[in-house]
């Protein structure tokens, strides 16, 4: 097989979520640890970050893996799903994983997991362990993908922890409370390792402190360390923030829910230091060595990693912009930010898929803007007249298209030098637009 034919082949022969939906979910760890056993146990010679929350686990886990790198690390960083290309899930030190490696890989390996009937993610993670492996790194950042608890990555032994925040999605799976969804989170509390809760609230809180104190976890919740003082949106689509013992530090992700994430980030470093990863020394010339290296790895995130679609900006004139937010607690930040935006003119792509609270998320899109409805190269994407009926409720106007790239070129025909052109609602619309339209 070729790399397009290998792609097709973990693509349509192997269940797949982020395709199918709840018929591609495999929940249950059997298949992970025989693939594992089967390679040896590749993760346990690295050191490895594990990232799990609802919202913001790729923003913290690039972030984290760009400024190890800068630190001099050799850093591996398994995240999903791919925006383009299935390479973008696997990466060392930012380069994608070889298109020969993935076909070798298959290959090679089929006759041992077929009989397995693995899910496809099942199959990645185990390609991913491997890969790390057979490239010395250092350290690896794992970000967990669907839940926590039972999701495949969920064998590792990591050095930290880290929980972003909880919020509803994926209750199908993982429960229809936010204590619920907190405790399938919570499974990756590996005993006495530290874990770093970004956001909690009254519900979450107590569900993390008692997994904690079961597992004898060191716990620490960021918000209760604010490092990040102050953050603003800066012209070139990145944010400058304020920081407590630091100064004044950029990053080149934009958005306004950044915010949250960096002070994430910070707590999580910060304990990466004490266990030795970045400079802890007294010393000013050390000091001030990390610091550049940390300056450099917030600033150059999407270079370091190769990170798309958060608040990123495609051009000026008109002013283009797409982000992956496309849950309700992503477009409570996402709709502010659009308030921001000062053009007269907004045209807006937008569409979902059909496990998100479409209702929600269509009561926060701001009613000045011109609609282009449409949808995905994905079965779970809704019809783009399905959300332009549910948009209509909620007094949201506009025409529908059939693909992104129809949407994407009937909104730039029209648009004026100084117009505004978001794209977004769902990964899969910033997927198909960055790989289609540009």
């Amino acid at each position: 097989m070729n790399y397009q034919e290998t792609c097709d082949y973990l693509f349509n022969q192997m269940p797949m979520f982020e395709r199918q939906g709840a018929d591609g979910y495999k929940e249950g760890l059997s298949n992970t640890l025989a693939l594992d056993e089967h390679f040896g146990h590749p993760h346990q010679s690295y050191a490895t970050i594990h990232v799990a929350g609802t919202n913001g686990k790729g923003s913290v886990s690039h972030t984290i893996a760009s400024v190890l790198q800068e630190c001099g690390y050799r850093v591996g960083l398994y995240t999903s799903p791919h925006l383009v290309d299935f390479t973008e899930r696997i990466r060392v030190n930012g380069r994608p994983i070889s298109e020969d490696y993935v076909i070798d890989f298959v290959s090679r390996e089929r006759s041992f997991f077929e009989p397995l009937h693995p899910s496809f993610f099942e199959v990645t993670t185990a390609m991913a362990f491997k890969y790390f492996k057979d490239r010395n790194i250092d350290i690896a950042v794992i970000e967990v993908g669907l839940g926590g608890r039972l999701d495949c990555t969920n064998i590792i032994t990591p050095v930290i922890s880290v929980i972003t925040n909880i919020s509803f999605d994926h209750t199908q799976f993982l429960g229809d409370t936010l204590a619920k969804i907190a405790a399938e989170k919570a499974g990756i509390i590996k005993r006495g390792v530290p874990v770093i809760i970004g956001e909690s609230n009254d519900e979450t809180r107590p569900v993390f402190e008692a997994k904690a104190r079961e597992m004898e976890a060191p716990v620490f919740f960021a918000e209760d360390q604010q490092e990040v003082l102050e953050s603003s949106p800066t012209p070139d689509g990145g944010m400058d923030h304020l920081m407590a013992h630091f100064g004044m530090l950029h990053s080149d992700l934009g958005g306004l829910y950044q915010k949250k994430n960096m002070n994430t980030i910070m707590i999580a470093l910060y304990h990466l230091s004490l266990l030795g990863y970045l400079c802890e020394s007294n010393d000013p010339a050390s000091r001030e060595k990390s610091r550049q290296e940390l300056a450099e790895g917030l600033r150059n995130v999407c270079e370091h990693t190769g990170l798309q679609g958060r608040w990123q900006v495609i051009r000026e004139y008109p002013k283009v912009v797409c982000d992956t937010g496309h849950n309700v607690a992503g477009w409570q930040y996402l709709s502010q930010q659009l308030a921001m935006v000062e053009s007269q003119q907004m045209h807006i792509i937008f569409g979902m898929v059909d496990d998100k609270d479409i209702d929600g998320v269509l009561q926060l899109l701001p009613k000045r803007a011109t609609y282009y409805f449409t949808k995905a190269d994905s079965h779970r994407a809704l019809s783009e007249t399905t959300v332009k009926t549910l948009a209509t409720k909620y007094g949201l106007q506009g025409a529908t298209y059939s693909t992104v790239r129809e949407a994407y070129s009937a909104a730039m025909k029209v648009a004026s030098r100084d117009s505004f052109v978001f794209v977004g609602g769902s990964s899969y619309v910033v997927g198909d637009f960055l790989k289609n339209c540009l």
